[in-house]
C-alpha cells in the first residue's frame, strides 16, 4: 500500500497562489481603506466608558452588509480570481469590520459590571450584522436577476 502525502496545512490555497502579487496588492489596499475608514469613524463617534460603542457597531453592520452585496453582484470564478472583489471583501470590508474590538469592548462592559449591557451589544451586533448580510444578499440578488 503506497503511502499519499497529506497537502501542506501551511500551503497557501491555489486560488490566492493563482491570483499573484497584484490580488495582494489590491487586498493590502482595500485593507488600509478599511482600516483608515473604520479609524475615521472611531475617531468621529467615540464613546466614553459605560456607553454604547456606536462606531463598532456601525463598521461591523456596514461590512457585513457591504459583504453581501459584494459576494452577489462581483463573481469570483476559482481559475481567475477578481482583484476587485477581493480588494472590496478581503480588503475593505476585512480591514472594516472589527470582530477583536467588540471582544474587547464587552470585556470592558462586563469588567465594569455592566454584563446585561454586554449581552445586549452582543445580541445587536449578531442580529444587527446577520440581518445586514440576509437583506444585501437578497436585494442584490434581485439586482442581479437572481432568486
Amino acid at each position: 500500500m503506497a503511502s499519499q502525502t497529506s497537502p501542506d496545512p501551511l500551503a497557501l490555497p491555489a486560488h490566492v497562489s493563482r491570483g499573484g502579487a497584484q490580488l495582494w496588492a489590491a487586498i493590502a489596499l482595500g485593507g488600509a481603506i478599511g482600516t483608515l475608514a473604520r479609524f475615521g469613524l472611531a475617531e468621529a463617534l467615540s464613546s466614553a466608558a459605560g456607553n454604547w460603542h456606536w462606531a463598532t457597531l456601525i463598521a461591523n453592520v456596514f461590512g457585513a452588509g457591504a459583504l453581501g452585496v459584494i459576494v452577489v453582484l462581483l463573481p469570483n470564478p476559482a481559475a481567475n480570481p477578481s482583484r476587485l472583489r477581493a480588494m472590496l471583501a478581503t480588503g475593505v470590508c476585512g480591514g472594516l469590520t472589527t470582530f477583536s474590538t467588540m471582544q474587547r469592548e464587552l470585556l470592558a462592559m462586563i469588567d465594569r459590571g455592566e454584563a446585561g449591557m454586554a449581552i445586549t451589544y452582543a445580541a445587536v451586533s449578531v442580529v444587527a450584522g446577520l440581518a445586514a448580510v440576509l437583506i444585501a444578499v437578497r436585494l442584490s440578488r434581485r439586482i442581479k436577476g437572481q432568486r
